[in-house]
């Protein structure tokens, strides 16, 4: 019984990523959400984090702070899950799905940008909620940026989203 449920879970998750790889293409779209997805790039967030931390002061500098400490920690589950279960990129994988240039190489499950717009977003969130209207988002369109460019499933965002979630809240109510 218990793999059949799985197969038709790896079902619909292959469905999902075609309607949304496939269905919803439009030459516009790869250009902007090309942009869009190195929001949750590691370059951009450990440098966003960093500047707002150093650069700003009060709660911001400490919802910076907290950032870049739930990123640091979300990486830890993040690089365990890509060793333990590596699972092809579904460009790789499925015939026909659309992708950009010099796409990644390595696993696919979790995503690390998903999980790492996460981790840096939720702290602001949580300590300012009004936040939640622009970041919010933000951080899906990166998660669906991931899909849509053939470099992840849609339940290797949702884990990554999971992840960089937890690791945020952990992060927030931990803090001294």
């Amino acid at each position: 019984m218990q793999p059949q449920f799985f197969d038709k879970l790896k079902l619909l998750d292959q469905r999902l990523f075609v309607k949304i790889n496939t269905g919803l293409h439009r030459r516009f779209l790869i250009s902007l959400l090309y942009y869009i997805t190195h929001l949750g790039g590691a370059i951009f967030t450990i440098l966003a984090c960093m500047a707002i931390w150093r650069f700003t002061s009060g709660p911001w500098s400490t919802a910076g702070l907290m950032s870049l400490t739930a990123l640091a920690a979300s990486h830890i589950p993040v690089a365990i899950a890509k060793k333990t279960y590596p699972r092809l990129r579904p460009y790789l994988a499925l015939p026909g799905t659309h992708t950009f240039r010099n796409p990644l190489k390595d696993h696919s499950f979790p995503s690390g940008h998903t999980t790492a717009i996460f981790s840096v977003t939720v702290p602001f969130m949580i300590l300012q909620p009004l936040l939640i209207l622009p970041l919010l988002p933000v951080a899906l369109t990166v998660a669906l940026s991931r899909i849509y460019l053939g470099l992840h499933y849609p339940s290797d965002v949702l884990a990554g989203g999971i992840i960089g979630t937890i690791a945020a809240f952990g992060t927030v109510a931990l803090w001294p």
